[in-house]
């Protein structure tokens, strides 16, 4: 028996089988620009841990650079990470004589890019976890107003003490100034025979790497970025964690505060998404110090409760010690 198809049957299939087609490429599209995007904003961005790095140093002229190029670019249109560090670093830039008088409107953009920032919730967010920059500029600031009061520079005096009033008097904590990254603590403080073998060998060993220097992807002795030092740590003791900080939270079973103790993990988010991990060092019920490789010292011993900078960034922990 044979079947006839008409032209316009032959027709409207191809036309259901394009439709179907089309509608298949729509979907997996979408799909990718949303694992795309979602990955970019969730996963550690080099550009803005280099800008963290380089103002942590005091290279404010090579953070407003790099900041300038990356709100440039719309591959980072994504965030406002960019907006932020261009701001904190023309207020640090401001304050010397000659480069202000090269850049006479400096404050003031400043200023609008940070009262832009404070008026949607990304961008405060972003302010939050940087609490510990925001307080050392208003630390600097209020030294600078005073002295341009003594030298009776009143129109200065007022931009700079309305910038300080508009701009940082309002955000929470701002006034907790920290004292920097941790106290260099003794190894009696943070080692005990309370652990068991396996998590007391994890201290031991990274302890040995202090004072090296970090190094971006570093992942040897040679140097280390902060996730390069914990899978390092880890992989000599027999475990292998994902590279990148935020693959280790994702990867890590979660545990609550009260239950940390020395190997687990603790993981910070600057704002837009999981950027830094270190490793618990202390027992379980003492207070929290870890040890990490910090962008601007190398790896130290950092203890997060008497460190504004971290707390505020504080995302979770997590382990892999059974």
């Amino acid at each position: 028996m044979c079947i006839a198809f008409s032209g316009m049957d032959v027709l409207e299939a191809l036309l259901s089988v394009i439709s179907n087609t089309m509608n298949m490429v729509k979907t997996i599209l979408l799909f990718s620009a949303l694992v795309f995007f979602t990955g970019r904003t969730q996963a550690q961005v080099k550009e803005f841990d280099r800008l963290e790095m380089y103002y942590a140093q005091k290279h404010y002229k090579v953070v407003l650079r790099r900041a300038n190029r990356l709100i440039d670019n719309p591959d980072y249109d994504y965030s406002q990470v960019p907006s932020f560090y261009r701001a904190l670093s023309t207020m640090q830039l401001v304050q010397n004589d000659h480069w202000r008088k090269t850049h006479q409107d400096a404050l003031a953009e400043a200023q609008e890019l940070f009262l832009t920032l404070k008026k949607n919730k990304s961008g405060l967010k972003i302010m939050t976890s940087h609490i510990h920059e925001l307080s050392y500029l208003k630390r600097d600031l209020i030294s600078w107003a005073e002295d341009l009061k003594r030298q009776d520079k009143k129109e200065e005096f007022k931009s700079v003490q309305h910038f300080i009033d508009v701009v940082l008097d309002n955000l929470p904590t701002i006034d907790a100034v920290p004292e920097g990254e941790g106290s260099s603590l003794n190894e009696s403080e943070v080692v005990s025979n309370t652990s068991s073998k396996e998590r007391q060998g994890l201290v031991e060993h990274a302890q040995k790497y202090i004072g090296t220097p970090y190094v971006w992807a570093g992942e040897s002795p040679g140097g280390f970025d902060c996730s390069g030092f914990t899978s390092y740590i880890y992989k000599t003791m027999g475990k292998d964690l994902p590279r990148r900080a935020v693959d280790q939270y994702n990867a890590s079973k979660k545990i609550k505060e009260k239950d940390v103790q020395k190997g687990d993990l603790v993981f910070f988010d600057n704002g837009s998404g999981v950027s830094h991990v270190g490793m618990i060092i202390s027992n379980k019920g003492e207070p929290i110090v870890m040890i990490h490789a910090s962008s601007s010292k190398g790896v130290i011993k950092t203890a997060i409760d008497s460190s504004e900078y971290w707390k505020s960034r504080l995302k979770g922990y997590g382990t892999f010690v059974d």
